[in-house]
């Protein structure tokens, strides 16, 4: 079968490990050539180096989005892009409202919110211009329903959700398409670290497991593919069933 996605560019924000660097590489086993971007240039340069051994194309770009300075950097060294997938965000220790600091609000907010704000605004005009593209956003189940101790992660999410639809409907017209992926918990190494609190979510979950980053990945590869050439502003939910319930 062709790959889906030959001769295309993409940039996967935060792709040097977790869900980033799955995506990364499911894009690249499509055919495109993707800027795996990230602070921890070891990670980037291993999962490029991953990529090139399957045969794939990547190219490293070292970036800490917590500036607008360095989004604008990294827009201008990704080069001219069909893909964007705005995957960058701080993962967040639940906590109680009144005990997280501002300093930690300020950073993910930038992070989690405003990377991917400007970075879109950089990216999409570019693409609307040629009349055509993909942005695709990493949203949560967190940014759907509400949960106790988890209001900040939760905020950002629902912001890059909201974000999806309006930019659906600024770049829909030009060509460009705007969705998202909201993952449940999902096995990586960062959520392994949070499992008493991930464990009573997972005894709700219809499927009685976590996704995988994998599995998470291919639905991102789907809606920037042609294959979702027709859908705009959705928010696709890889949580197994959670978000139904």
């Amino acid at each position: 079968m062709p790959a889906r996605l030959s001769d295309r560019n993409a940039l996967v924000t935060g792709s040097t490990d977790g869900i980033g660097a799955a995506i990364a590489r499911a894009l690249a086993t499509e055919g495109a050539h993707v800027v795996v971007s990230g602070r921890n240039s070891a990670r980037g340069e291993k999962v490029v180096a991953g990529i090139a051994e399957a045969g794939g194309r990547a190219t490293f770009v070292a970036a800490d989005l917590g500036t607008g300075a360095a989004v604008r950097e990294l827009a201008d060294a990704s080069g001219p892009l069909d893909i964007l997938v705005n995957n960058a965000a701080m993962l967040l220790n639940p906590a109680p409202t009144a005990d997280v600091p501002e300093e930690l609000v300020d950073g993910a907010l930038a992070v989690n919110v405003k990377a991917a704000f400007l970075l879109t605004g950089l990216v999409a005009p570019r693409m609307a211009a040629l009349g055509r593209g993909a942005i695709v956003n990493l949203g949560s189940i967190n940014g759907l329903f509400g949960s106790a101790g988890s209001a900040l992660y939760s905020m950002t999410k629902a912001a890059m959700h909201s974000m999806t639809k309006s930019w659906a409907d600024e770049y829909g017209p030009s060509g460009v398409r705007v969705n998202a992926v909201a993952p449940g918990p999902t096995s990586t190494e960062k959520v392994a670290a949070l499992t008493e609190h991930v464990a009573p979510i997972l005894a709700k979950v219809p499927s009685r497991r976590a996704s995988t980053p994998e599995e998470v990945a291919r639905a991102v590869v789907f809606l920037a593919s042609d294959e979702a050439a027709n859908i705009h502003g959705a928010i696709l939910s890889v949580d197994g069933g959670r978000s139904a319930i």
